[in-house]
């Protein structure tokens, strides 16, 4: 499949919210916000869905991206599922992950790869300050160095900074801590795209303009945009 189609093509994304662990508040909202955005935009369309059973090579091939938002715990995928989606990434699909994302399907590592990271706690809820180390990359254009919000904040089983290229940090000064986590990335999959930002947890930053243009941004650019 050759997903990166013309330029003024509104980018096709099937976004699976399905939870098989902790079930975030903020699904309604990511879904209508993400609908709203891309019917006003036109830059892409959203097809939401809860049914697992849908993400397979047939569907997949009628969608330029696959957005897990706010999944978790081991969703029933067959082992022909499985291989369809990394199938759909590594042939030039795009993938998005965000915030609960790296909170699921712990027993497949091969998604532990894809998605980048798994996640270990959320230490801080909070106001925090993120740090902005790619301001070239399209999905921070416009975020100048730093911007505050207040989330949910994540650290991971292993720090991905080694496998992935990394966005956004958490200014860990700002939440009276040391260390370095991480909290949006992108990396190649094959010939697809992957990214992932951490963000999401409230309602509040699906409706924040900031986040909205970095998965805006995010979308496009996982497609080949």
């Amino acid at each position: 499949m050759t997903p990166s189609g013309p330029a003024g093509a509104a980018v096709r994304v099937l976004m699976l919210t399905a939870t098989a662990g902790f079930r975030h508040d903020s699904i309604a909202t990511a879904r209508q916000v993400l609908t709203s955005l891309g019917a006003s935009s036109g830059q892409f369309t959203i097809t939401a869905t809860e049914d697992v059973s849908s993400i397979n090579a047939s569907t997949l091939g009628s969608y330029d991206v696959l957005f897990f938002a706010l999944t978790s715990g081991e969703l029933a995928f067959t082992a022909a599922q499985k291989a369809s989606i990394l199938e759909f990434v590594s042939n030039g699909g795009g993938f998005l992950g965000a915030h609960s994302a790296t909170d699921t399907l712990y027993e497949w590592p091969e998604y532990g790869a894809l998605v980048g990271a798994y996640f270990r706690e959320h230490p801080w809820t909070q106001l925090a300050s993120i740090v902005v180390e790619d301001r070239a990359h399209p999905a921070t254009a416009g975020l100048g160095d730093r911007f505050a919000i207040h989330e949910e904040f994540y650290a991971f089983r292993e720090n991905p900074r080694p496998r992935v290229q990394v966005l956004l940090r958490l200014d860990t000064a700002s939440v009276g801590a040391t260390g370095d986590y991480p909290l949006a990335w992108v990396q190649s999959y094959g010939r697809g795209r992957v990214y992932y930002n951490a963000l999401g947890h409230f309602d509040s930053t699906w409706n924040d303009p900031q986040f909205q243009r970095q998965i805006t941004a995010a979308i496009r650019w996982a497609a080949g945009r």
